[in-house]
């Protein structure tokens, strides 16, 4: 119950009641005890002096349910290479404060012990009674790579240099708070499921690009982690030259081509400027070199096929694309809607392409909200 006004509140009872075919009297014996426990209240849609009109009736108030937002607090993290961003936020997963630290090197020590300082900073933060939130229930960290969610065990992260990583496990004994690790993309699409485009979506995925490029799937009414941890790994299908090396060992995978990092590289050979960088890259590209430009419809081109060949096997019914490189996606936008019409199958071209800049704070906030999700249905290690 508190999932559905979480994610769809404020909503009436009579609304609760339709969409998931209880009794009135059944909803209002199952919000008894949230309300009591100050999860959740009740607040008239329309102000005193305003005729609120509803299913019951003209002229008769109705008080939806809404989630008090400060019941709690949540911290959630982004760990890249380079830099640790991390938020506090509410019930909502509403960002209520914001750290960067940077990061002098990669190395699962050292992040491990910048992690431990930039989360207690945040702690203070949510510890300081002039907030007015909640107690802090949990901590979410959100890592790109093949992570062991049920474990906290970070198993493989190319882009970080880790394998087997019990990260949940080392932060939890030196902060004494349940930790959740995640894998970084499948967190961004548990906050679209949660309070972004999928609140009202039968199916959909959320494709990162980026340095990498990732997929997240949300099927079937829940986020797919796959049988061994492991799903929606866009990236790493094999549709680009086999001679391009990935920076997971592989060849052929699509980062090889389409990743932020493969076209700053292409760019620099095809142009004979080894030290340019990716803004000039991008600079290059809109200025019209063609050399720059075709790094672009060639990351373009091999991002559509990729895009058709998931939607061709899971059918959903929107793509969002986000991620830090979405910022440049007019420089491959029509080579990479022009592939996925070439490929993708009968109806499934119907599937809606939708631009959603995340910035870095967004991973962090996915990071959080898959602590909310694991809280609100009370899965270990947070159970409510």
């Amino acid at each position: 119950m508190l999932t559905k006004i979480l994610t769809q509140g404020p909503i009436p009872r009579v609304e609760i009641a339709r969409r998931t075919g209880l009794s009135q009297a059944a909803v209002t014996k199952a919000v008894a005890p949230l309300i009591e426990a100050g999860f959740v209240t009740d607040q008239p849609v329309a102000g005193p002096d305003e005729p609120v009109e509803s299913q019951l009736g003209i002229g008769r108030p109705v008080s939806p349910l809404t989630v008090v937002a400060d019941t709690v607090s949540v911290i959630g993290v982004k760990v890249t290479p380079t830099d640790l961003i991390g938020v506090t936020t509410d019930l909502t997963a509403g960002i209520r404060a914001v750290r960067h630290h940077q990061l002098p090197d990669p190395s699962a020590e050292t992040v491990t012990e910048k992690l431990v300082a930039l989360i207690r900073e945040l702690m203070e933060i949510v510890d300081d009674p002039a907030n007015l939130v909640g107690p802090l229930i949990g901590i979410g960290v959100a890592v790109s790579g093949d992570v062991d969610a049920a474990h906290g065990v970070v198993r493989d992260s190319p882009f970080m240099g880790w394998r087997d990583v019990p990260l949940a496990a080392t932060l939890t004994e030196q902060l004494e708070v349940p930790v959740v690790v995640t894998n970084d993309v499948r967190a961004l699409t548990v906050a679209e499921h949660w309070f972004g485009v999928g609140v009202n979506a039968d199916s959909f995925a959320v494709v990162t690009i980026g340095s990498g490029v990732g997929c997240g799937l949300y099927i079937n009414g829940e986020v797919v982690s796959g049988a061994h941890g492991v799903s929606g790994e866009l990236g790493h299908l094999p549709l680009a030259p086999g001679e391009l090396v990935c920076t997971c060992g592989r060849r052929g995978c699509v980062e090889t081509v389409a990743s932020s990092d493969a076209i700053l590289a292409r760019t620099r050979e095809t142009t004979g400027q080894p030290d340019l960088d990716l803004s000039g890259a991008i600079e290059l590209a809109h200025a019209g070199d063609e050399h720059a430009r075709e790094a672009f419809d060639r990351a373009g081109g091999v991002i559509g096929s990729a895009l058709a060949a998931m939607v061709n096997l899971v059918g959903p019914e929107l793509v969002v694309i986000a991620g830090e490189g979405v910022a440049d996606y007019d420089l491959y936008e029509q080579r990479m809607r022009e592939a996925f019409a070439a490929h993708a199958f009968g109806a499934a071209g119907d599937c809606q392409l939708m631009l959603r800049s995340h910035t870095f704070d967004d991973w962090a906030r996915g990071a959080a909200a898959t602590v909310i999700r694991s809280y609100v249905r009370g899965e270990p290690p947070l159970r409510r």
